[in-house]
Formats: structure tokens, sequence, C-alpha cells
């Protein structure tokens, strides 16, 4: 099975320090007001005049209240969180606010488990208010993962003007796996609130993700009472008489509570990894236990004991300790292939060969590589465990490497649990102190470049000798790069014909090979030409297809009618805006987290354009070149007449870095609508005069 970093303590280590010993229950110093009492709707909030301000919105969070504390369970602790949510509905679109998904961690024998989950959906009906509840019939356990089930329902009855509300509580005896909180979401929030209780003899690391300033942010002391069984072993500072039975004891805590209003809805933007990365949110990791003021307990765990957990996980270390499927096939690559990087490509080529790629991310082979290699087909694991297992049999050093995908989130290097972890790639040491990245799961990369949804950050080398376990880049090793070349030939009625050469290399072929291979030609074709109005394209040839490691080549001719209204004064034409992006995919003034492209950009376009017999450009445009601060990205744009009736037209794009933070959004926007505006500009061809 797979582990976690931080496990389940055992019964024997979750001995509590007996800091006061008293018979009684679970109690907390005095709190503030709750900010929402279940099933107290105001009948208000089901009109539509509170919500005028909000009518861009599918819905509206009225208030999103949580809070864990410890409770004490057999000889030990629970975390108790408890969550109360009101959520109003404006438009069929916000309906599926009403589907909840709640994860559950789960071990062996331990799990968490959700109870008094109650739910009520409100309408307002003829002036009264009419409650739709919850039945336990409208919730279901799903299995996500191997350790993570969701518990999952959806509240009835939802309409258009509905208020709904869930609550309730989830009981873990995972201490490590401490609540975290989202206050943002993907609609307004008026109210979010966390408030946590923890013991003094459990220390967290509180990371605070986001910009925003908290409304309340309170920190204090208190005390709290817990009731456990007493197997605390004789010497551990018990009263006499307390060796059987339960016991209760009270503990000075460590009290928080935040709580930020009036979020607006989070902003989906283009270029950007799961919006988790973005929104503001509390993370939580135990890193020790207090039994007294002489014996600290440093749980925080260190990367010598993940390579420790990870190589005596049957599921990641074990299914690279025996004998894999290839093992024939490997060792038969070594003499046939002389150079590391060679071999590495060719053992790539057959496991890629050998098991396809099923789309499921995750850092754990859960049956043996050999069922995964029958079936012709695996996860993440099951490839590149297999990929990295068949690398040493080919006499190649290989490691195993985890990483974060962009849709799962970056991985904080403050946090060490392997949860936040989702895919494995092998990572090969060269001679010149290089490493090269392999991953067999995308045949239309060369061998070297990682999947786009890699490129996050920064992942963690898993290697036999625990010293030789490092963090590694993962800068992208290919751009996204697109050439095009094209010759225009304009008529005196307006009509044009011309040849495009387009070529894709990089990340960009990958993207364009993806499309081909799964659209076929004619349907790729189609798409091409969506924005090409009235264009007739009678081929597209395509060239390199199958040569991963080379451009992606497009050719074709085209034909555009003149208009049925021939121009009798000047023409107008933008050739640029033909083949351009289209539109500025930066449409918003400002931006308050990162642009995440994954790998430098380049895009040359250069159009030649034959005029009319006897006619000539009005004015030629004046040359541009725009700068980013700092080298991080440039455009230029230029029209020359290179002879009599020839037009030169050059739009050159390159943004040098793959991630610009948000103090950079302002320029590489700016450069974006420098780009635009040059590439819509329109040149006015006229006869010549006397002509």
């Amino acid at each position: 099975m797979a582990t976690s970093l931080l496990l389940l303590l055992p019964r024997g280590r979750r001995r509590l320090p007996l800091l006061a010993a008293a018979c009684l229950g679970a109690f907390t110093a005095q709190a503030q007001p709750e900010p929402i009492k279940f099933g107290q709707v105001d009948k208000a909030d089901l009109t539509a005049a509170p919500f005028v301000g909000d009518s861009a919105a599918t819905a509206v969070v009225l208030c999103d209240f949580g809070r864990s504390r410890m409770e004490g369970h057999g000889s030990g602790l629970q975390v108790v969180f408890e969550r109360v949510t009101r959520i109003k509905i404006l438009r069929k679109a916000g309906f599926d606010n009403a589907t909840v998904e709640i994860p559950l961690y789960h071990r062996d024998e331990n799990q968490e488990k959700v109870s008094n989950l109650r739910g009520f959906t409100y309408n307002l009906v003829n002036g009264a208010v009419e409650k739709t509840r919850l039945e336990a019939a409208g919730a279901f356990l799903e299995k996500r993962t191997p350790t993570t089930n969701i518990q999952k329902f959806t509240l009835p009855n939802v309409r258009e003007g509905s208020v709904i509300e869930y609550a309730y509580t989830l009981r873990s005896d995972f201490l490590f796996n401490f609540q975290d909180w989202t206050f943002q979401r993907d609609v307004p929030v008026r109210w979010s609130e966390y408030r946590v209780s923890i013991p003094a003899f459990y220390k967290y690391k509180i990371i605070y993700q986001g910009n925003q300033k908290f409304d309340t942010d309170v920190a204090k002391t208190g005390v709290v009472g817990l009731t456990v069984d007493n197997k605390i072993p004789s010497g551990g500072g018990v009263a006499a008489g307390t060796t059987s039975g339960t016991l209760g004891i009270t503990a000075p805590t460590e009290e928080h509570q935040w709580v930020l209003k009036n979020l607006p809805a989070f902003r989906e933007e283009p270029f950007m990894t799961t919006y988790r990365d973005y929104v503001p949110r509390l993370d939580f990791e135990l890193v020790g236990e207090q039994w007294n003021d002489s014996d600290y307990h440093d749980l925080s765990g260190t990367w010598a004991t993940n390579n420790a957990t990870l190589l005596a996980d049957e599921d990641f270390g074990g299914r690279l300790s025996r004998s894999g499927p290839l093992k024939e096939q490997a060792q038969a690559l070594a003499t046939q292939y002389p150079t590391v990087v060679e071999r590495t490509a060719a053992v790539r080529e057959l496991v890629m060969a050998a098991l396809r790629y099923n789309g499921q991310n995750r850092c754990y082979a859960q049956e043996p590589l050999r069922k995964a290699y029958d079936a012709r087909q695996g996860s993440v694991a099951d490839v590149n465990l297999l990929l990295i297992a068949a690398l040493r049999e080919a006499g190649i050093e290989a490691h195993p490497l985890l990483l974060s995908t962009r849709d799962h989130g970056r991985v904080s290097k403050e946090f060490l649990l392997l949860e936040r972890f989702n895919y494995v790639v092998a990572v090969v040491p060269l001679a010149d102190g290089r490493d090269l990245l392999v991953d067999a799961t995308e045949p239309l990369l060369p061998c070297g470049v990682l999947p786009e949804r890699c490129l996050n950050g920064a992942g963690r080398l898993i290697a036999k000798k625990e010293a030789d376990g490092r963090w590694i880049d993962l800068a992208p090793s290919q751009r996204q790069v697109r050439f095009q070349q094209v010759s225009l030939a304009l008529d005196a009625q307006g009509g044009l014909s011309g040849k495009v050469h387009d070529e894709r290399g990089g990340y960009a072929a990958a993207h364009a090979r993806a499309a081909l291979a799964s659209q076929g030609e004619k349907k790729y074709l189609a798409g091409l030409l969506q924005r090409h109005e009235g264009w007739a394209v009678p081929k597209l040839t395509v060239g390199q297809a199958e040569t991963v490691d080379k451009p992606l080549t497009l050719d074709y001719e085209f034909r555009q009618p003149a208009p049925d209204n021939a121009p009798t004064g000047p023409l107008y034409l933008s050739p640029l805006s033909e083949f351009g992006p289209g539109q500025n995919p930066f449409r918003h003034e400002d931006r308050n987290f990162a642009v995440d492209f994954g790998m430098p950009q380049e895009e040359t376009l250069m159009v030649t354009l034959t005029l009319p017999a006897g006619y000539e450009l009005a004015s030629v445009p004046k040359p541009a070149v725009v700068e980013m601060p700092d080298g991080g990205g440039r455009f230029l744009y230029s029209v020359t007449s290179t002879a009599p009736g020839v037009v030169q037209l050059t739009s050159r794009l390159n943004l040098r870095k793959p991630v610009y933070t948000a103090a950079e959004y302002t320029s590489l926007r700016e450069l974006y609508t420098q780009l635009m505006a040059h590439q819509a500009e329109k040149l006015v061809i006229q006869k010549k005069a006397g002509g």
C-alpha cells in the first residue's frame, strides 16, 4: 500500500501529557459567536433584492464556516472538523454548487468518516418558505484513489433563487491530515471563516497562501478538557488510582480565528495551473509532539525518511526491486546502443511499444508491473516505473523523480507530505552533470522532453542513497515554436490567392500532432480554416508527422474570391491578421497571479504580398520594436517594399521566460496589445498616379 510521510502514530506513541488530571468532558475557551446557525435562513435571502450587485454571478456563498478541534478517542486523539455552508443559487449555471464532494483519507484499517450530515434547500413559494430535506439516499461514497474516498451528495429541489445549506462533521484519526481551508471560490463569497483549536502538545506549521489581508485574524491561548482511555504505562506521571478506565485531562490550546469577507469570484485566466495555486488558503503540517518541557518529538520528517518510506513501499520501491517483464529486451539494447542517451531513447521506445498510458496519474503502482504489461496499459506509475526498471536492466543508472502535475497544484518545499505528488518520471544522470528527464507516456514527444502537464516547478529525486536525493528544476527542455511563411497575391478586384508554409516545433509540434492523430487530416483542416472565411483549400500536405524530434510542417495553397461588389477605389488589407493569434489572451487590465506558459514562446510570421499591376502602397507603416523589462520578451514588426509591387511584412514575438510574475503582467499585456494592433493595421493599396 502507498504510505504517507507522517504515519498514524502507534498507540504507545500517542499517549498524552498529563498537564492536569480531572474528570472532565471536552470543553474549550470562550469563543466568539458563530457566524451562521444551521436552519436559520433569512427570508430576505430568498428574494432577489439582496443580490442585485451580483448580477454577473451564478451563485453567492452567503457563509462558509468551519472549525477543527481535537477530542479524545481511545487512548489518543482524533481531529474533529465541522462545517456549515449556505449558498444562494442565482442561475441554472450555479446548480453545480448543490453537488458537494468531501474527500476522506483512508489507509489500512483506519479511515476518515462523515457523520451528522444534513442539508436543506429553501425556496420561496407563494410568499412562504418551503424546505426540502437532504435524504440519506442522496449521499453516497465513491472510491477515487487508493487512499481517498469521496463522500458525495446533491441537495434536492434546487431552482433559480433557492438557498441551499449543508452541514457535517468529519472525524479523523490521522493527526497529520488536519483539515486545510480554502476561502475563495469560483463564485462570490460574502463570509468565509475558519477556527482551529490545537492542544499545545501538538505542533503544526500553518502556512497562509494569499495576498488578501484577513478581516479577522485572532490568535490566543485557551484550554481544553479531554477524556481518553487510561492506557498510559506506569511511570508516565499518572496519579495513583488512575491505572484503568478513562482519564480526564486538561491542556492549554492554541486558538485561531480567520475571516475573509466579500471575496469576488475567482477569475479563471489563460495560462495558469490549477486555481488551488492562487486562491487564499490555509495549509497545516504536523511537525512535532510536545509531551512535556523536556520531551519533544520532531514529526516534520525529512527527505531521508521519505526515501526510506518509498523504497520500502511494495507499490513503489518494491516494483523496482525485482525483474521486470522487459528484462531480456532491455539487456539486448545495451550492446546495440553504446551511448547512454541513445540507449535511453531506445528503452523508452521499448516501453511505449509495450505499455500505453491510460491517463491516470499517481506515484504508486497498485499492481505488479507484469499485470499492467499484460493488459498493455496502465497509470503513469505503471508506465514510468517499468521504464526505470528497464533502464536499469539496460545498464543505465536511473532514479524516480516525484512531481505534481499542473492541474494537481504546485509543490511547496516547506511541506514534505508525499500526498502533494501525483506523478513519477525517470531521471538519468549524464556524464556532463546534466539530468535527462524521461517520460514514456507521450509518444508524440521526443526522448528527454517532459509532457506539458509536468512543467510545474520542481520535482524530488528519490535515490537509493539518501544523500543523493535532491530537488530538480522542471525547466522545459524545448520551447513552443511556430514559423509561418506566406506568399500572397492580390488582384485588382480584391481577391487573394497564395501558399502557406506552417512549421511547428517543440511543444507546438506536439499539440499539432496530437490534434492530427485524434481528428484526422480532414477534420483538422476544417478546424484550421474556421477563422479564414471564404477560403478554398484544395489540399493540405503534412510533413514529418511521425518524426517527433523534428518540426511538423503544414503546406497548403488557398484562394479567397473577390467580394461581390468589387472596390472602385483603394484596396484595404491586413495580411498579418489572418495568421496571428486572433485575439489578445490577456483581456483584463489586472491579474493577481503569475502567467504560467510552461515554456518559452517564439512565433514568427513572414508574409510576402504581391500587389496588382499598377498598384502601390499609399504609405509604408512605421516599424515597431516593443521590449519587456529585463529582456523578458520582445515584439518586432516591420513592413518593407522589397521590389516594385512586392511588400514584405514581418511579425516576431519572443517570450523568453516560461513564467511571468503578476508584477510583469502589465508589460506582458502591453506587448500583446501592440502585437494585435500592428497585425491588424490595414495596408492602403492604391493605383499608381497616372496608372
